[in-house]
């Protein structure tokens, strides 16, 4: 209880004094200089508007069938022009002037509980607020006794310089009515218009509701404009995660720079170490070898032989080229590249694969599939589509349909590393990783069942480079398809190894790749955006580099199995007895 008390007389972190403001607004209204009522006035220029564009155009009609000049004009005529004019510029200027204060003044607190009244009667937001969260709509809560109210102040928010009044009193009635579940959590962007602001009302809403503390999530220093509608819903702060750099990567004769987001000790430290071992033994290779999202909707039939002749009308060459321009409205960039099918029972799968320039893509083939199954209707009327996606793409899941079809860019890298440099940079010996690996990540993985997991590690570096370049976390899982071949070379002097991964989903712009410190990293690569010679040419030289990336970390981790040093390394870099929460509270 002593916590709860704490929490509700804490400050919004967003709200800093300044100086105190009266709290009366001028209540005079632009269109109290008017000599009617407004909605007269605005009846009475409605009707001359109409009706001098109706009589200028009735003259102006009776001059072309008796050809008349135009530009000859009676007495009536100039009268009437001047009126339009006259109307014009008032019904611009002054209609609608009732919206414009609304969204001038700000409204009081009262005004937000008639609103919040008023929304009572939206059963569907009620049912999907009605759980034990911010926004919730029937939380019993005893929350301790409010404090008094704190004086006004004006508060400004932190990127963009504009400044924002707003009083502490105002944001504790909206405080209140979140706990309450009168204002709904969700809602406080659109009725705020500044998401800093109703992030900090939101997160202490939720120390109040908890009765626990937030004081180690940052709040300030983020740009919560730029996630609004985008990469994140009802933000009460960001996560640091910290990047390091590993390289320089040289793969196919250009260095590259590896920013990875993470917070596993050793993992960048040895991915530098691989990426020191390429490099002295000149480079890897990296090639793309597909490029191609995946959805694969659901479609149902009343008997399986209607769900075969769908399957057969959609892989028959003749008609892959109307649906290929069907397909193609959705995009500029777009492209179908292939239709595979799968039938269980009466019901079809279709796997669709196109190109999607520099956007990882998701949303550009699902608008294709979309146009597709639309323009199919008209022939199979009886189609009945379950879902636009059918698990068959098959997106965010293990599934041996991308091991071995692929999915987004299907890339190959390799590298000789030199025998002095197993030894002297990596500390084992060719037989010993050669071996380790046919043990470990071939044997081994069948052991286990292992579905595209023939690898080390590759995952770890994926996800780092993913959360540092914005890509979706998620994808990870089939993007770290991986199997890791090793072969002693030229007289077993030397390594060969090589890693294959067939799904990965990257992209340089759209989703989290817009983000400042994102958006900061995928130019450290030099892929930022779209590219403007070749599109797609950065997303598919970042599958390359990621490529690139996975070989370094799965050479240098196998290489530490093999001599004996993971669990070493591990307790030295890795087993930190420092409490970095006290330092931060």
């Amino acid at each position: 209880m002593e916590a709860s008390r704490l929490y509700s007389t804490k400050r919004v972190q967003s709200l800093k004094p300044t100086k105190k403001i009266p709290l009366e607004e001028d209540p005079t209204k632009a269109s109290d200089a008017l000599p009617l009522s407004l909605h007269l006035t605005n009846a009475v220029f409605f009707t001359l508007f109409f009706s001098v564009v109706y009589f200028l155009l009735s003259r102006w009609r009776e001059k072309i069938r008796t050809s008349t000049p135009l530009h000859v004009v009676t007495f009536s005529e100039i009268i009437a022009i001047l009126a339009f004019f006259a109307s014009f510029i008032y019904l611009l200027g002054f209609f609608g002037i009732d919206f414009v204060q609304s969204l001038v003044f700000r409204p009081s607190p009262d005004v937000w509980i008639a609103e919040d009244e008023e929304e009572e009667n939206e059963v569907l937001l009620a049912k999907e607020d009605a759980r034990k969260v911010p926004c919730g709509q029937a939380l019993d809560c005893l929350l301790p006794p409010l404090p008094p109210a704190a004086p006004i102040v004006t508060a400004q928010k932190v990127f963009d310089e504009k400044p924002v009044t707003v009083t502490t009193e105002e944001d504790e009635e909206i405080i209140k009515s979140v706990v309450a579940g009168t204002t709904p959590s969700y809602s406080l962007e659109s009725k705020l218009g500044d998401c800093k602001r109703a992030a900090a009302i939101r997160r202490e809403a939720l120390q109040r509701l908890t009765g626990k503390s937030l004081s180690g999530l940052p709040l300030d220093g983020f740009d919560y404009e730029s996630i609004l509608g985008q990469c994140c819903e009802m933000p009460v702060g960001y996560v640091q995660i910290p990047v390091g750099i590993a390289g320089p990567l040289l793969v196919n004769g250009r260095e590259y720079s590896v920013p990875m987001a993470t917070t596993e000790g050793c993992l960048v430290a040895s991915t530098n170490r691989g990426c020191k071992a390429i490099h002295l033994s000149g480079g890897a290779t990296s090639v793309l070898l597909k490029d191609g999202m995946t959805r694969a909707p659901c479609v149902r039939f009343g008997t399986a032989k209607r769900a075969a002749d769908l399957k057969l009308y959609l892989e028959d060459p003749d008609n892959y080229e109307t649906l290929s321009v069907v397909f193609n409205r959705s995009s500029r960039f777009g492209r179908l590249q292939g239709i595979k099918c799968a039938i269980a029972g009466k019901n079809l799968y279709i796997r669709f694969t196109c190109s999607t320039g520099d956007a990882m893509g998701m949303n550009m083939v699902s608008k294709g599939v979309q146009n597709v199954l639309d323009f199919l209707q008209t022939d199979f009327p009886d189609m009945d589509v379950i879902g636009i996606s059918g698990n068959y793409c098959s997106d965010k899941k293990p599934a041996a349909v991308n091991w071995i079809e692929g999915r987004g860019k299907s890339v190959v890298c390799e590298v000789i590393i030199k025998g002095g440099v197993v030894r002297k940079v990596l500390k084992t010996s060719v037989e010993s990783l050669v071996e380790l690996n046919m043990l470990k990540n071939l044997t081994g993985s069948a052991m286990a069942g292992a579905l595209g997991g023939f690898n080390a590690h590759a995952s770890n570096i994926v996800a780092a480079i993913y959360i540092a370049t914005g890509q979706d976390p998620a994808q990870n899982v089939e993007s770290s398809h991986c199997i890791t071949m090793m072969e002693a070379v030229n007289e077993g002097k030397d390594l060969h190894i090589s890693v294959t991964m067939p799904s990965i989903e990257v992209g340089t712009v759209g989703g989290g790749t817009q983000l400042a410190s994102q958006s900061a990293c995928l130019n450290l690569l030099g892929v930022k955006g779209a590219s403007k010679e070749t599109p797609g040419a950065n997303a598919r030289m970042l599958a390359t580099i990621v490529a690139g990336a996975v070989l370094a970390g799965e050479l240098s981790l196998m290489s530490a199995i093999a001599a004996g040093q993971l669990v070493k390394s591990h307790m030295k870099y890795n087993r930190s007895s420092k409490d970095v929460s006290k330092g931060s509270s």
